[in-house]
């Protein structure tokens, strides 16, 4: 690596950091206002979106890079990758580096993730009436405002239109206007998929009683994990590539199988002599707490009309969550009866709170039909789950970046079958095939209340098993000190137990996390009310 530290060897640290600051004023002196622009999109998911926007010159930004620790006179690597993807080689100079230092370190020390980067070089080749082609064929989706390619591309990426697992709307456009332009996407797909990597499955499963069926394959612990939403690629190569802090902020996506097998691994060949760290919680406020509770569906087209039926006893378990999160601390937004159109619209608002910056947890929760990997608006439209987590990743959501992110789902997750009258399933199974090849990020938490292509059960009167046991194990055990991990594990192990009158019917929750923390809750001052 080049040597940037100008300074080293000098006995005042202040002539240093001036020099340094010198340089950086130098790069900004001879940056335009659209260059100034195209860092401010480049820099999404490493400052608040709220900082960029009151950034005015490449001084204010890069004020924030090295406040958030991301530029230093030490390591100006990150500047050079911006420079050197605006083709600003030529200034790259003034960082102590040229431009073949920084094509030899890009392979392992990007922090722009391709999508970012992608999005940003396919604006640089829309041309003035390829552009106004595509605004034209888009039509009243979009603002009827000037825009400039990369704001047309960053409005539809912000809207959900497009996103790194998501390219057809681009494809389509394309085709019509710009063929040229489709190779860029199939390459970046294809590179994309190349860096895919299957997660580990543990195939250890645990001895059953006689009689008991198997509620967890390999290949269904798969298809759960794969609804974690995508990783930034610069948060998994920031921290593999940064030897102090890589062990915590590099995780697999875990279960509680794999993560009982991986900690007796990890005791033997290591004696558990260093504590884990714990996610911190000293924030102004802790969270926000959004609950969707689907109690009664509308008629899709091309159904029967009792396709989707109600489902009494769901109210009982969004009293619950919010008298247990509201005692955690969380603010609780509830949600009744939501439609995808609403949904669009949940998502799309918590995603850009500017309150997540002073808050320490988001957690989210859905009670509604499911099917494997997706669950149901009211109006009958399939969800996919990764679709609902994406929003909350580091790129998406940098007010949450590095804190846990919550998502537990009522839902089933498979085929119904014939229940009890007192007993219903949430699951409607129409004949629909998902798709899912999503890897990890760090910090989320899938709890569901069934493992894949199972069932789970609700109680029309006293709700569902699954969240009602998760909210009496909060309440019990948080204030003990116990972790979230631990938590379901008890939540597990209670459920599992649990049956219907004539013992036919069985559930087992399945949690996926990929947590580089424990995440142990305030033990709240007073005692629990409800």
């Amino acid at each position: 690596t080049a040597s940037q530290g100008q300074c080293l060897g000098s006995s005042s640290d202040t002539n240093c950091l001036v020099d340094f600051r010198e340089r950086l004023l130098t790069i900004d002196s001879n940056l335009g206002v659209k260059d100034v622009e195209h860092l401010k999109f480049l820099c999404q998911g490493f400052v608040s979106l709220k900082k960029l926007e009151k950034s005015s010159s490449a001084s204010d930004i890069f004020e924030q890079l090295l406040a958030q620790e991301l530029l230093s006179e030490e390591d100006p690597f990150f500047l050079a990758e911006l420079l050197y993807i605006i083709r600003q080689k030529s200034l790259l100079k003034h960082l102590g580096y040229t431009k073949e230092q920084v094509m030899d370190l890009l392979p392992s020390g990007r922090k722009i993730s391709p999508f970012r980067e992608l999005l940003y070089q396919l604006s640089q080749e829309i041309d003035t009436e390829t552009l106004k082609n595509i605004i034209f064929l888009l039509g009243d989706s979009i603002p009827k405002t000037p825009m400039t390619s990369l704001n047309l591309l960053d409005y539809l990426e912000k809207q959900g239109k497009i996103a790194e697992d998501d390219l057809t709307l681009l494809e389509n456009l394309f085709k019509t206007v710009a063929p040229k332009l489709i190779k860029m996407l199939e390459t970046y797909k294809g590179e994309r998929a190349a860096q895919l990597v299957t997660p580990p499955v543990d195939t250890e499963t645990e001895s059953l009683h006689q009689g008991e069926q198997e509620l967890l394959s390999g290949s269904d612990t798969k298809k759960l994990l794969e609804a974690l939403p995508v990783e930034a690629p610069w948060q998994h190569e920031r921290a593999c590539n940064n030897n102090n802090n890589a062990p915590n902020l590099c995780p697999e996506i875990m279960t509680l199988g794999t993560l009982q097998s991986n900690v007796i691994h990890s005791a033997n060949a290591k004696g558990m002599t260093k504590e884990t760290a714990v996610y911190s919680m000293n924030r102004k406020y802790r969270g926000h707490c959004v609950i969707v509770n689907n109690h009664k569906f509308t008629d899709r087209p091309g159904t029967d009309n009792d396709a989707l039926k109600d489902r009494p006893g769901t109210d009982k378990d969004a009293e619950c969550l919010t008298q247990v999160f509201e005692w955690l601390g969380f603010t609780v937004c509830q949600y009744d009866n939501v439609t995808k159109e609403v949904m669009d619209q949940v998502l799309q608002e918590q995603k850009r709170d500017p309150d997540h910056d002073d808050r320490d947890c988001f957690v989210f929760c859905v009670l509604t039909h499911g099917d494997l990997g997706a669950v149901y608006s009211s109006d009958g439209v399939l969800i996919p789950i990764r679709k609902i987590t994406s929003h909350f990743t580091a790129e998406q959501c940098p007010g949450l970046r590095e804190k846990p992110k919550l998502f537990f789902f009522q839902a089933c997750q498979g085929v119904m079958t014939q229940s009890s009258v007192a007993i219903e399933a949430d699951a409607w199974n129409p004949e629909h095939t998902l798709k899912q090849s999503i890897p990890k990020e760090a910090d989320f938490l899938l709890g569901m209340a069934t493992v894949p292509g199972c069932k789970c059960f609700r109680d029309v009167e006293k709700g569902s098993w699954y969240i009602q046991s998760l909210c009496n194990c909060l309440k019990k055990l948080v204030p003990r000190g116990e972790d979230i991990l631990s938590i379901l594990t008890v939540v597990n192990h209670d459920v599992s137990r649990q049956t219907d009158e004539w013992g036919t019917k069985k559930q087992m929750p399945q949690p996926a996390f990929t947590l580089t923390k424990k995440l142990v809750f305030p033990v709240p001052q007073g005692a629990f009310q409800g």
